[in-house]
C-alpha cells in the first residue's frame, strides 16, 4: 500500500537588495526605509541588505551568514538597487555574487528601471513639490540622473525622457550630474529657452548623497526641484516585481 505523495512547496528565496553604498548616512537610511516598506508589501518574502562599499553589511558578509544559517538557506535572488543597467550591474555585482558560497543557489534580478511605475514616482515627487496635473502642459521638466560612462544606460535615460514627453509635459529634458552631458543647469537653461513657462527638475535617482546634491545645486535656476523617489510605494513594487520575475519556485515530492 501506498501512501499518497505530498506536493511540498519550498520557501520563497531569500531576496537580498543590493545597494551601492555610500558616505553620506543619508543613503543607508533612506535605503532601509525601502527595504521596511517592502517587509510591509510582502511579509511572506525574507529581505535582507547588502552594500557593495561603504556601509556594512557586506553583501559578502551577508552572503556568508545565510550559507551559515542552521535553518539551510539555499536559494537567494541578489537585486541591483540600481535604475539602470551600468557598471555595477554588469561587472560588480557579478563578481561579488561568483565569489558566494558555492552552496547557495543565486540569481541576480534585473535593474529597477526602466518601469512605469518609477515614472509616476517621478510624476508624484513634482506634485509634491508644487505641481499639479494642470501645469503639465506649460512646464518643462529635467530629467536628471546620476550619470554614467556606459553608453547604454545614457540611452535608456534618454528613452525614459521622450517617453514622459508624450504624457503632456511642455518638454523633457536628460540630464546628468557626472560622466555624461548635458548637466542640470544646462538642461534648465534649455528649457527657459524653449519657452516653457515654469521648469522643474525630477531627479532620477533613489537615494540623497553627493550626486543627487550636485543635482539640487544644478536646479537652482529652476522653479520646482522633487525630491529624490527614496522610499516610495512605486519603488517597492517594482523591487517586488523584479523579484517575482527572477525568482524560481520549484514542487518538491515528499513521500514513499
Amino acid at each position: 500500500m501506498h501512501r499518497p505523495v505530498r506536493t511540498v512547496r519550498p520557501a520563497r528565496p531569500v531576496l537580498l537588495v543590493v545597494a551601492h553604498g555610500s558616505r553620506d548616512p543619508r543613503h543607508a537610511a533612506t535605503v532601509h526605509a525601502l527595504v521596511r516598506r517592502v517587509r510591509a508589501l510582502r511579509p511572506d518574502v525574507r529581505v535582507e541588505t547588502g552594500f557593495l562599499d561603504f556601509n556594512v553589511p557586506s553583501v559578502q558578509g551577508v552572503l556568508e551568514s545565510l550559507e551559515a544559517e542552521a535553518e539551510g538557506v539555499r536559494d537567494v535572488v541578489a537585486l541591483p538597487l540600481l535604475l539602470t543597467r551600468a557598471f555595477h550591474a554588469k561587472s560588480d555585482i557579478p563578481a561579488v555574487l561568483a565569489a558566494a558560497p558555492p552552496r547557495l543557489r543565486i540569481r541576480q534580478a534585473e535593474v529597477l528601471g526602466p518601469a512605469p511605475l518609477l515614472l509616476s514616482a517621478l510624476e508624484r515627487r513634482l506634485y509634491e513639490a508644487g505641481l499639479t496635473p494642470a501645469d503639465k502642459s506649460s512646464t518643462g521638466v529635467v530629467l536628471a540622473s546620476a550619470g554614467s560612462s556606459d553608453p547604454e544606460a545614457i540611452a535608456v535615460i534618454a528613452d525614459i525622457a521622450r517617453e514622459w514627453r508624450h504624457t503632456g509635459w511642455c518638454a523633457v529634458r536628460p540630464a546628468f550630474a557626472s560622466a555624461s552631458l548635458p548637466r542640470t543647469e544646462d538642461a534648465v537653461r534649455q528649457l527657459r529657452a524653449l519657452g516653457c513657462a515654469r521648469v522643474a527638475v525630477a531627479p532620477y535617482v533613489l537615494a540623497p548623497g553627493f550626486l543627487p546634491d550636485r543635482i539640487a545645486r544644478g536646479a537652482a535656476g529652476a522653479d520646482v526641484l522633487a525630491d529624490v523617489l527614496g522610499p516610495s510605494s512605486e519603488v517597492a513594487r517594482v523591487l517586488l516585481e523584479r523579484y517575482d520575475a527572477a525568482r524560481v519556485p520549484v514542487a518538491v515530492a515528499v513521500g514513499a
